[in-house]
């Protein structure tokens, strides 16, 4: 059950991969190049959230291929279909992607309430107009599951195998980002057993909530066909300094089991300057690492 299981979420994973690069590949293998690192960096992190002129500030950023969008920033935000295409048409003009779609959830709603799938449904329409191919679905501290308590993890584990079908057909995974460890996230990846929920990891997040540990064994554990994305922080310092979580290292295992999807910043930063020029930086640093 569970070699079936990996075996169907690699086709998936294989499937929107090849939707979201297959042009950048093309040109690699005209021009006999292999294929440009796939880095991003949040809209929030560049202090720029719900506005398009986010991608034409990214595109002055070597190396930054995509800009993740959080759903409900601006007014109107990307529940607007207007919107949507405004941003689709700003991305396209620059050159950029939108790798994924964060902050889905509307004032008020959990992944616990009762809208949940409403916003889950709404971001997978945006996200398949952006050619967005991750949802991020945030839970944490009392939002999230006690996986050891099936009434606790039982609904959320319901919502998401209803939600799992529609995502796939819209090419979009629904990747799960939360303070739960490793192994509980794999547990719960397993439970609604489709490939098009995995998780979106974020090691700093893996210390954060108190799994500092388990951050980097989580890689192989959850291994590369769980994992739809990767972020990337270090707080307000560079990815170089020394943090809470030895990157080269993560960047290894992420090397080791054929993780080849997107790294996204979500750094902090106390401007949109200050931003590009740790990004610079940043971009220097996770190619080394990634390119090794």
């Amino acid at each position: 059950m569970e070699t079936q299981l990996r075996l169907t979420r690699r086709c998936f994973l294989q499937a929107t991969g090849l939707a979201m690069v297959g042009a950048g590949l093309a040109h690699a293998g005209s021009a006999g190049k292999p294929e440009p690192l796939k880095i991003g960096i949040r809209a929030a992190s560049m202090r720029m959230a719900g506005t398009p002129d986010v991608f034409k500030v990214a595109a002055t950023i070597p190396g930054i291929r995509g800009v993740e969008l959080q759903m409900m920033a601006g007014k109107p935000n990307l529940r607007d279909e207007a919107t949507v295409r405004r941003y689709k048409k700003e991305a396209d003009r620059w050159g950029l992607k939108v790798p994924a779609l964060a902050g889905i959830w509307e004032a008020g709603v959990t992944i616990r309430s009762p809208r949940a799938a409403e916003s889950v449904i709404a971001s997978i329409r945006a996200a398949e107009r952006l050619d967005a191919h991750v949802i991020l679905a945030a839970f944490f501290r009392k939002d999230a599951p006690d996986m050891s308590d099936e009434s606790s993890y039982g609904p959320i584990v319901t919502m998401l195998r209803k939600m799992a079908q529609p995502a796939a057909d819209a090419g979009v995974v629904i990747g799960l980002e939360n303070s739960l460890g490793p192994a509980d996230n794999r547990k719960l990846v397993d439970l609604v057993g489709h490939p098009a929920v995995a998780v979106y990891y974020d090691l700093h997040n893996m210390d954060f909530y108190g799994h500092g540990k388990e951050a980097i064994p989580g890689i192989k554990l959850l291994g590369k066909d769980r994992i739809c994305m990767v972020h990337v922080k270090n707080g307000k310092m560079l990815i170089a300094e020394p943090g809470p979580i030895d990157w080269p290292a993560a960047f290894r295992s992420f090397r080791e089991i054929g993780y080849a999807g997107w790294y996204v910043y979500e750094t902090a930063h106390d401007s949109t300057e200050a931003c590009l020029q740790a990004t610079k930086k940043n971009n220097e640093f996770l190619r080394r690492q990634i390119q090794l």
